[in-house]
């Protein structure tokens, strides 16, 4: 065995050694403190000020970067396994709410921007790559799912036919309502805003109000005139 199997053995072993033993301290026990000092042996990088509550699950943490001041709360999961290529990226202020899913699969970067804010109980998973730019505020039960399943053949399992992985782009100061799910290919453009429950399966342009299933614009930021009456309509209601 060379000195590069043993030493991929080695970092298997410390990251399931470490993690295992830290998990579960609370994090009113100086859990937090204790998994940080400890984490920095196995993790791509952790900076300064970092908070990880108890309950939260890493694997492969070698492909695994954290900024300064990121809070990382109770439930969360962030799976970077199955190829060496595999890299999450939680920039400085990044805050994970608890009970988020971060799957990066094969050949795949998940990036999240300075200062997001990501709720409760989203979903982000490869094998596309998903970018998340800065200042973004992504709400309670998103999906975000870089990939698609080809079933062109009715002849075959849909299972057997493959993925596409087109990637994700999600850019600077955009704010996603509650349950908004994000398909495959889509870039949504700086500073939109999509409405709850919206299905994103197209571009949207900056600075856009997009609504429904599938999401469609409604308004721009920048214009006051509005695009059709959907979003009127939208209005009135949160405001009867």
């Amino acid at each position: 065995m060379n000195s590069k199997h043993i030493f991929s053995r080695w970092k298997r072993v410390a990251e399931s050694l470490l993690t295992n033993l830290l998990v579960n301290i609370p994090t009113r026990a100086v859990g937090s403190n204790l998994r940080i000092l400890l984490y920095r042996n196995i993790f791509a990088h952790i900076g300064r000020s970092v908070y990880i509550e108890d309950g939260v699950k890493f694997m492969n943490t070698w492909s695994i970067k954290i900024g300064d001041e990121v809070k990382v709360l109770q439930g969360v999961s962030i799976n970077a396994t199955g190829h060496s290529n595999n890299s999450v990226c939680l920039e400085d202020k990044v805050t994970l709410e608890r009970g988020i899913d971060i799957r990066a699969m094969k050949d795949t970067c998940i990036h999240i921007g300075e200062g997001t804010f990501i709720g409760p109980y989203v979903c982000l998973t490869g094998p596309g790559n998903i970018k998340i730019g800065k200042l973004c505020l992504i709400a309670a039960h998103v999906g975000i799912f870089a990939n698609n399943h080809v079933f062109d053949d009715p002849t075959q399992y849909i299972e057997d036919q493959g993925l596409t992985r087109q990637g994700i782009v999600i850019e600077d100061d955009c704010w996603l309502g509650h349950a908004v799910t994000v398909l495959d290919g889509v870039t949504i453009g700086k500073g939109s805003i999509i409405g709850a429950g919206a299905v994103v399966t197209k571009d949207i342009p900056p600075f856009s109000v997009a609504l429904g299933v599938p999401a469609k614009v409604v308004k721009s930021r920048t214009d006051k005139q509005v695009v059709n009456s959907q979003y009127s309509q939208y209005s009135s209601d949160k405001h009867a």
